[in-house]
C-alpha cells in the first residue's frame, strides 16, 4: 500500500489539511457538473455518482485523496457520455491506470 504509517488523512485519526486538499468533495462534485450535464445530460446526477466512488476508491487503492487530473481526463474521454463506459473506465482508473492511459490514447488516435 502506498499510504505511510500515520500520514495525516491515512487512517491516523487526523483530518487533511485544508492546504492539502484544494478543493472539497462537493466543490469538486460542482465543477465537473457542467461537463456531466453536456456528456451525459440526463444521467448527469448517477455519472457524478461515479466520479465520485472513483475519488473513494482511488484513495483506498492509491492513498490519494483524488487521482491526478490526466487519469480523470481519461475517464471522461473513455466514457464518451455513457454510463456503463464511466463505470468501467472508473474501475480500470483504479485497477490499472497505465491500461487506462493506453486505452485513451488508442481512442484519441482514432
Amino acid at each position: 500500500m502506498m499510504v505511510r504509517d500515520g500520514a495525516a488523512g491515512a487512517g491516523s485519526g487526523t483530518r487533511v489539511p485544508r492546504s492539502v486538499v484544494a478543493l472539497s468533495r462537493q466543490e469538486r462534485r460542482d465543477a465537473a457538473r457542467d461537463r456531466a450535464t453536456r456528456e451525459f445530460g440526463d444521467g448527469a446526477e448517477p455519472a457524478l455518482d461515479l466520479m465520485e466512488l472513483l475519488e473513494l476508491a482511488w484513495h483506498d487503492s492509491h492513498g490519494d485523496v483524488v487521482p491526478p487530473a490526466e487519469v480523470l481526463e481519461d475517464v471522461w474521454l473513455l466514457a464518451a457520455g455513457d454510463l456503463g463506459r464511466l463505470a468501467s473506465a472508473s474501475r480500470l482508473a483504479v485497477t490499472d491506470w497505465r491500461d487506462l492511459r493506453l486505452a485513451a490514447d488508442e481512442v484519441a488516435q482514432r
